[in-house]
């Protein structure tokens, strides 16, 4: 099993900025791809970003390509998602997931294991 935490959301003014944290514990996959999603109310859960565990490219949704930037620090097995220039548009609840091997991909049910979720809103 692996166990996915988020942290860092919160309340936040259009055009500012928040970074989430996702910290990964349990077991460990020696290739896997941890995505972002977020889910806003009556809305299907959606991709946000994902990174390459293993040599680190990234992958971002069109909707926050050139705002958010996806990272991971590899020792303590956290990622991250940076926010920036954020819009109204980007309230939701924020996931970090994880699926094995080194694809990636932005459909929900191909990953294998999701964190509790944390809500970022933004005020216009």
């Amino acid at each position: 099993q692996v166990q996915l935490v988020e942290s860092g959301g919160g309340l936040v003014q259009a055009g500012g900025s928040l970074r989430l944290s996702c910290a990964a514990s349990g077991r460990t996959f020696s290739s896997y791809v941890m995505g972002w999603f977020r889910q806003a109310p009556g809305k299907e859960r959606e991709f946000v970003a994902a990174i390459r565990w293993s040599g680190g490219s990234t992958y971002y949704a069109d909707s926050v390509k050139g705002r958010f930037t996806i990272s991971r620090e590899d020792a303590k097995k956290m990622a991250y998602l940076q926010m920036n220039s954020l819009k109204p548009e980007d309230t939701a609840v924020y996931y970090c997931a994880v699926r094995s091997g080194t694809t990636i991909n932005i459909l929900p049910r191909q990953y294998n294991y999701w964190g509790q979720g944390t809500q970022v809103t933004v005020s216009s």
